[in-house]
């Protein structure tokens, strides 16, 4: 193959490439191919956002939940460590790699003083949402902190 050959290819001198243009001249195929790649992008992002809202609101629910538990178990005079051992039982269904130590205050204290709670969760995305972001708009998505806190009264 010279390189007379493969310019002809290129500038639509061979009959292939005659009737290719022909054809994607008298039909919608073209037409089709470039709306659907200008709108992919947009669904795409609105497919991933669905997922990952709905990863983070679980999160936050599981994670308010262990709080609470845990809140309600420092309500009965339990040690500071009893009380992060049931946050972190109840927040099973959590990446416990990404879960902070939960912070204790007020444990064992006198009654009718308040026991709290603090549980901080990095959430991290599962979709290539900011890749996308960044290709549609221009800006990144940062991964959110997810905290949660409970407080209850010493019985």
């Amino acid at each position: 193959m010279n390189g007379s050959e493969s310019t002809s290819v290129v500038r639509g001198d061979s009959p292939f490439a005659r009737r290719l243009i022909r054809h994607l001249r008298r039909s919608d195929a073209g037409q089709t191919l470039v709306e659907f790649s200008l709108v992919l992008p947009i669904m795409l992002l609105m497919l991933f956002a669905l997922v990952d809202f709905g990863r983070g609101f679980y999160s936050w629910l599981v994670l308010t939940n262990a709080t609470r538990e845990g809140a309600r178990v420092g309500a009965t005079q339990a040690t500071a460590a009893a009380i992060q051992q049931k946050v972190l039982d109840t927040s099973a269904g959590l990446d416990m790699a990404h879960l902070d130590t939960p912070v204790v205050t007020g444990a064992q204290g006198a009654r009718g003083t308040m026991v709290t709670v603090d549980v901080t969760y990095h959430f991290q995305y599962v979709t290539p949402i900011s890749g996308i972001l960044n290709l549609v708009g221009g800006n990144t998505l940062a991964a959110p902190l997810i905290t949660a806190h409970s407080s209850m009264r010493l019985e």
